[in-house]
């Protein structure tokens, strides 16, 4: 391979990409491109209305609790728009402010349409030219990868994530499928709106008692719901292991038949709310070893078969555990910095700061071997 074109090519400009480009450049790596096939922040901006982060932002910055939205140690999203709870588009905004402030080499509107291996190095092939970089971190989401079919007949249902908003959605009476994040958010503004909402969701994510907010749902949604329950008693009817197995459309509309026999009916389109696949399986997944299902990832989140490309994101995968929030993929944004910055031979203690502020987190344990769960008796009485 001839001369690189960077010594770091980062697919995707959102917050994995970014806070990646962040931690590389605090220790002097500066041939970076951030090649973006939309816009800073696109999938956020293609959020519905109405959704907000769950992970609450507070700028608790100067005491070493970094905002748990930020993308490096030294700003905050929830100082910058003095909210909790942001919308897709302020935090796209807060994106693309980090971008202006630390003039950050993105290329908007660059789609890699090909990944290829060399022997020194990658192939990120584009429409017009070519990029070469001795490492690659691939930062792409998940939002823009619905998982479209987990069943016959889901062509036919309306996707939770591609509705701009939850009020332009006509009917009053829905049938959401999926418990989970996405599918309670559909629920509960459609409840809100004075409509009728059935769940169905193969299991019952509401009733997990779990200290992993990546599994049980999170206290912000619990709240919504509980707060949905007082004021608008039975408009949503949670049914639990209740599997969609296939939809069907009538002249009378639209059936949800499940793995139990029963069928449910709607004039509307069904909410397909189902989650998202990784980003990795789109264009790079020969790139790296799969076991269940899941990319294997080693210990500096970089491919098993290629040492030189790295991940970063909510697709990122340890001992089982999956860092799916930004307060959690970001805690390997130093180890992946640091990695590539040893083999540049660069100077890596400069990183020491994102690791006190847990940027740079490479002991697991604390990360998948949660402590913290609280008796639920005790939670029980502590709740007025």
């Amino acid at each position: 391979m001839s001369e690189p074109t960077c010594d770091v090519a980062i697919v995707g400009a959102g917050p994995a990409g970014l806070g990646c480009a962040l931690a590389l450049r605090e220790i002097g790596v500066d041939r970076v491109t951030i090649l973006e096939s939309q816009t800073v922040g696109a999938s956020f901006q293609r959020w519905p209305q109405e959704m907000r982060l769950i992970t609450p932002s507070f700028h608790s910055n100067p005491f070493f609790a970094t905002d748990l939205n930020a993308i490096n140690p030294r700003t905050s999203p929830g100082d910058l728009f003095g909210t909790e709870h942001l919308s897709g588009q302020q935090y796209a905004a807060y994106l693309s402010a980090a971008v202006d402030h630390y003039e950050l080499p993105v290329r908007e509107y660059s789609p890699v349409n090909n990944l290829r291996s060399e022997t020194d190095g990658f192939l990120l092939e584009m429409d017009k030219e070519t990029v070469k970089a001795r490492f690659v971190i691939w930062a792409t989401g998940e939002f823009s990868f619905p998982d479209m079919e987990p069943f016959p007949g889901a062509e036919l249902c309306r996707v939770a994530s591609q509705v701009s908003s939850w009020q332009d959605v006509e009917g009053d009476e829905f049938v959401v499928i999926g418990g989970y994040e996405s599918g309670m958010d559909a629920a509960y503004h459609l409840a809100k709106r004075g409509c009728k909402v059935k769940v169905l969701s193969s299991g019952e994510p509401w009733a997990i008692d779990d200290p992993d907010p990546s599994v049980a749902l999170s206290p912000y949604t619990q709240e919504r719901l509980a707060r949905i329950a007082r004021a608008l008693p039975d408009s949503i009817e949670f049914l639990g292991n209740h599997e969609v197995i296939e939809v069907e459309r009538d002249d009378t509309g639209y059936r949800a038949l499940t793995l139990d026999g029963n069928a449910y009916a709607s004039a509307q389109p069904p909410i397909l709310a189902t989650g998202f696949e990784s980003g990795i399986k789109r264009q790079v997944a020969s790139f790296f070893e799969w076991k269940k299902g899941q990319p294997v990832f080693s210990k500096v989140d970089s491919s098993t078969l290629y040492p030189n490309l790295f991940y970063s994101g909510p697709s990122l995968v340890h001992r089982n555990s999956k860092f799916c929030f930004i307060y959690k993929f970001r805690a390997r944004f130093g180890v992946i910095a640091q990695e590539i910055g040893k083999r540049l031979d660069r100077d890596t203690s400069k990183l020491s700061d994102w690791e006190r502020r847990g940027f740079l987190i490479e002991d697991l344990d604390c990360c998948v071997d949660c402590k913290c769960d609280v008796n639920s008796s005790v939670a029980e009485e502590a709740v007025p």
